[in-house]
């Protein structure tokens, strides 16, 4: 369950934007700045913090999606995506549970004594914290808070790639890490999209990430794929590949449709870790 945060202060900029003075009501604009601090909210959360019906709030986020201001998921909401994704630590707090499930699941199949590549994201760096038990791995990363994680562990040697490191998140990339990655060949390679798009496009919004992405990619003998269902249901405008390149995808569901006929079409092993939010949307 996400916990949006108990206030925003009424200094916060946001507050005096036109497109919150715009929306129908105070409570929509309270939402849409809880939104965007938290990267998600829940119609449960929210009917309890205003006082309100679920009902209320279910028409509340209609209004919103309507606006394209939010996107509909389970349960909830989340800020529209387009061209620029949300904050890091904002990203944190989406799916965190199921993040974790994620996270733990892929590490399974990563044995002792193998090198990988992980590449920036959340979800990534929850398979970097399951990896704590395992023994004499090579991990090569571009995200500095994998390299945080994983280099006081004495069974894991790391390896972090050269190049300019991007404040916002603690991603390292740039034509120097492209050609760091490419002196590689590695076991594994752990990957995450900021979104996936039915035709099974792998997207994300930094054409420079997605450049080193490619060659994590085509430098590993089995690549690894960890990103929840909601990135189903945003997207992105950049091309990282295709589902078809990865060899095992794990996510907390998988949707019915085109994108479960495009895995088995091209033999991409799926594990589902399970959903953990249940709330029938009217």
């Amino acid at each position: 369950m996400v916990r949006v945060p108990l206030s925003l202060t009424r200094s916060d900029p946001r507050l005096h934007s036109p497109v919150l003075q715009g929306l129908a009501n105070d409570r929509q604009q309270e939402i849409l700045k809880l939104a965007r601090a938290a990267g998600r909210v829940t119609v449960e959360d929210l009917a309890a913090r205003f006082e309100v019906t679920p009902q209320t709030i279910r028409k509340d986020l209609n209004d919103l999606c309507d606006r394209r201001l939010l996107s509909r998921v389970h349960g909830g909401a989340v800020i529209s995506s387009g061209v620029s994704n949300l904050a890091y630590q904002a990203r944190r707090f989406v799916a965190q549970v199921e993040k974790e499930a994620i996270g733990a699941a892929a590490a399974k199949h990563i044995p002792n004594r193998a090198s990988l590549f992980i590449n920036i994201g959340t979800t990534t760096e929850e398979v970097a914290k399951a990896l704590g038990g395992h023994e004499d791995l090579l991990v090569i990363t571009n995200n500095l808070n994998v390299a945080t994680l994983l280099y006081p562990n004495p069974n894991i040697d790391v390896i972090v790639a050269g190049g300019p490191v991007r404040r916002s998140d603690g991603a390292v990339v740039g034509e120097a890490t492209v050609q760091f990655i490419h002196q590689f060949k590695v076991d594994y390679a752990v990957i995450g999209a900021s979104a996936i798009d039915e035709e099974g496009a792998l997207l994300d919004f930094d054409y420079r990430e997605v450049r080193v992405s490619r060659a994590i990619i085509e430098n590993a003998r089995h690549v690894i794929l960890v990103a929840d269902r909601l990135k189903f249901e945003r997207t992105a405008p950049v091309r990282i590949g295709h589902v078809s390149e990865i060899d095992l995808f794990v996510t907390d569901r998988l949707p019915d449709g085109k994108i479960a006929e495009i895995c088995r079409a091209h033999s991409v092993e799926v594990e589902e870790v399970g959903s953990f939010e249940e709330e029938t949307v009217a």
